[in-house]
């Protein structure tokens, strides 16, 4: 009843409301994230916050809501559509409910490197993805330049091969193209909110989770895991998808500022991620925590039927002018 509570009092700030019903901002807007407030998302959210207020000399009013507070993010997309002057950052999984296609972005081994994702979002294909999200599904995705690291396996067991994964439950995330990836490559997908995995591993309610090491250091994964797969199953870019509709009805000026600084907040949260996997890396390694490389040969084989599970093979055929030649 508390959790309730406190998310409804969290969406009504979320909304701009007050007991007298006004508010000193000309605009409100929330940013949401499952990520805490240590993770290098928030802090460049925290960037563009100060950015957009002081640009918009004081007009829009920016709030930061990290740990999921607003609620888990397909929650918090059902609220968006809604209206709610909220972006939530989520990944392209999460989005293909609405739009096939885009699931396409979180799709494995679909790029090599995180760097490559630019040649994806600057192309026409994608572009036109972004349109028809926001015409059929009233979202609008301002950007998707927030890398987040890249996904890896961990686990209380050694993981070698897919065939290590047989009977080993894993959470994954609640989108078709995660729960098939986690499936093809051996184990048992659970999906589940990311505020839960610490206490699932810790009870035996799954056996590992698939993400990527700054998230996975946010929750303090590396005290209930023993080991950590390299599989670089998936880059884990995100974008913020807000409101289509609270969106056209921002003047012109105020759309701008918005824009030009969350996509500039994208581009300093993907050098602090990647800037930062090494650190992590060492301190849970220091934690006890044994990574072992695997062959990735093995695990993209096993992985290349989701295209055509989730329907995403032409998706990709789309992609393939910008997708990497080797």
């Amino acid at each position: 009843m508390m959790n309730i509570l406190l998310r409804s009092t969290v969406l009504t700030a979320a909304l701009g409301l007050t007991c007298g019903g006004a508010v000193a901002q000309e605009f409100q807007l929330s940013l949401s994230t499952s990520q805490p407030l240590t993770d290098p998302l928030v802090i460049a959210m925290q960037g563009a916050e100060k950015k957009i207020e002081e640009r918009s000399e004081g007009r829009v009013d920016v709030t930061i809501y990290p740990s999921s507070q607003l609620g888990e993010d397909n929650d918090v997309l059902e609220q968006i559509r809604s209206g709610a002057p909220v972006a939530v950052l989520v990944d392209a999984g999460r989005l293909a409910p609405f739009m096939k296609e885009l699931g396409v972005l979180s799709a494995p081994y679909l790029v090599n490197d995180y760097t490559q994702y630019a040649a994806i979002t600057e192309s026409p294909v994608y572009k036109e993805w972004v349109e028809t999200l926001a015409d059929d599904a009233g979202l609008r995705l301002l950007n998707y330049n927030w890398f987040q690291g890249t996904r890896q396996m961990f686990t209380k067991k050694l993981i070698e091969k897919p065939a290590d994964l047989s009977g080993v439950r894993v959470r994954t995330i609640d989108a078709p193209s995660w729960i098939a990836t986690v499936s093809a490559m051996g184990a048992t997908p659970a999906p589940m909110a990311w505020s839960e995995v610490y206490s699932a591993l810790q009870l035996g309610a799954i056996d590992g989770a698939e993400a990527q090491l700054t998230g996975a250091a946010g929750i303090k994964l590396h005290e209930v895991s023993t080991n950590v797969a390299l599989t670089n199953h998936i880059q884990l870019f995100t974008g913020l998808a807000t409101s289509e509709q609270w969106w056209e009805s921002l003047p012109e000026d105020i759309r701008t500022i918005i824009d030009e600084e969350l996509k500039a907040a994208g581009e300093v949260a993907t050098r602090a991620t990647a800037d930062k996997l090494a650190e992590v890396q060492a301190m849970m390694e220091e934690a006890g925590v044994a990574f072992n490389k695997v062959d990735l040969a093995p695990f993209r084989d096993a992985t290349a039927k989701v295209y055509e599970e989730v329907g995403l093979v032409e998706a990709r055929e789309a992609l393939q002018p910008y997708l990497p030649k080797d």
